[in-house]
Order: structure tokens, then sequence, then C-alpha cells
């Protein structure tokens, strides 16, 4: 199962989800010189940080809307990207949090869990219903395929509606996560996680260590590392032994050359940027045994 082979990366390389948000302002003017079009400057500035980090990460974060902004070429270099991914047997995780019913939902499906924008996981917005996640679960059953459903977000906004309280005093973000974590048993792997995870952002940390036990099978997606003020210290409490979860980081990770001031060596720069993350965090695990 998916949820297996992403235990084992972590397992193996940390908890570090690379984000790929790439935009064109992230990349050095030197190295976009070598290039004659945007398509090939996000795919190849990509392939670097790729190629530097694969051994550093559990994973690779993609967000469309970065290469959907490009129009064609933006979602050819995504295309490529995907693909070189894929060879890489890295694991993706496509951000496209979809969020609709029936055959729609089922198109959503077919275009990110097949052809051109396969991935193996991708993240869902579950606030139109359960019923919004049905048409993917073929694809978890049968293809090895992954979600990651939105249950409480890292930006200010989600005290507007996942904060809100129901009639049972429970807020709004707490209900999801136990709905989306009931599908889930249905697809265990060996190591007691789903194939169908959650998005917990560290930003909010008031009831972590709560949302970790109580979600004991939920495998967490984590934003809001670095640029938006998670620490290792906030991470590690949607944790469990060190694993359960991945923690995504895209723009420290991107721009690392620039606080680094070494445009030449981006992609070093931001392998030397995963490593630290991945030993911050790492330590944060010791720290709290």
């Amino acid at each position: 199962m998916i949820a297996d082979k992403l235990y084992d990366r972590v397992e193996k390389n940390g908890v570090v989800c690379v984000g790929l948000d790439t935009n064109l302002s992230y990349i050095p003017e030197e190295f976009k010189s070598k290039f004659t079009n945007e398509e090939d400057m996000i795919f190849n500035f990509n392939k670097e940080i790729i190629d530097a980090t694969l051994d550093v990460s559990a994973c690779f974060k993609v967000q469309i809307a970065y290469y959907e902004a490009l129009g064609i070429k933006g979602l050819t270099a995504y295309k490529k990207t995907l693909k070189y991914l894929r060879e890489k047997d890295a694991i993706i995780i496509a951000d496209i949090k979809r969020g609709d019913i029936a055959a729609t939902a089922s198109m959503y499906a077919k275009a990110h869990f097949e052809g051109d924008f396969e991935s193996d996981f991708i993240t869902l917005n579950p606030y139109m219903g359960m019923d919004s996640i049905e048409p993917y679960l073929p694809y978890v059953e049968k293809n090895n395929k992954g979600l990651f459903v939105l249950v409480r977000t890292s930006n200010d906004g989600a005290k507007d509606i996942e904060y809100i309280e129901t009639k049972d005093k429970n807020r709004v973000y707490e209900v999801v996560g136990e709905k989306v974590h009931e599908i889930g048993k249905k697809f265990l792997g060996k190591h007691g996680y789903s194939s169908i995870g959650g998005v917990m952002g560290c930003t909010h940390v008031e009831e972590a260590i709560k949302m970790r036990e109580k979600l004991n099978t939920m495998m967490f997606l984590i934003p809001g590392y670095g640029a938006q003020g998670g620490t290792a210290s906030d991470v590690v409490m949607y944790l469990k032994n060190g694993n359960g979860g991945v923690v995504n980081s895209s723009r420290k990770i991107l721009l690392a050359h620039k606080a680094m001031e070494d445009s030449k060596h981006f992609a070093e720069c931001s392998r030397k940027e995963a490593v630290v993350m991945r030993d911050a965090i790492k330590n944060a695990i010791l720290e709290l045994k």
C-alpha cells in the first residue's frame, strides 16, 4: 500500500516533504538564461532540486496552481516534473485540493491518478461532504493510490469555519477528522496507517496531542513549517515515534539560495536547508523521549 511506502520512506529519509511550488521569480537569473522558454526553466529548476534532495526527503508535493497560472506551458512543466519524479521512484503528492461530487469528482480522480498528471497522493477538500471523497476510493483500493484530506489547515482563516463549535461542543475540524479517519480504516497498511491521510497544519498546536491520539491510523501531511511560522517543536506533536506524517516546506527550501546568497549553487543550498530541517525535527523528537 502507498501508506506503507510512505512510512518506510520516512523511516529511511526523515519526514521532510519538499514542496515544488515553483514560481519563476524563485529561479536564479543565471540559470534561467540557459533556456529559451518558461516551461524548460521551471522543469529543469525542479529537476535540480529533486536530484539534490531525493535522498534527504520522504516525498515531494507539487502545488498545481503555480503551473496552472502559466497556462499550457506551465502544465507541460507540471507533467514533466511528475514524470521525472516517477522515474526516480519518488513519492508524489499532487496538491490539487479538489472538492466536488459525483461525475465531476470521478473525472478529477481520473485526471490525477491516471495519465499525464498521475501522482501517488492527491489533496482533497471535504467541505461538500464525505460523498465528495467516494469517487476516489476505487483508486485507493485497486490502484495503490492515497488521499490527504483537509482536516485543519495552517492559515489564519482556518478559524473562520474549521474552529466553529458544533452542538456537541466539538469543532468542525474535529468532526471532519473523525469522519475521514473512519473512512480510512478500510485501507490500513502493515504499519497501521491508512492510505487516506489528513492535512493537519502545525501552526495551531492547541490540541495537537489530542488529534494525534484520536486520529491514530491517519498519516498527516503537515504544512506550515518554516515560512508560515511552524517550528520543529510544533511539528513533532503531530508525529508518533517520529513517523505518522510528513512535514512540507516549499519556499524555505526553494529559496534557500537567496538566504545563503549563493544562486550559482541553488540546488545544493536547497539540499542543505532540507537537511537542516530534517535534523531539527529529529532532534525535537529525541528531546520528547
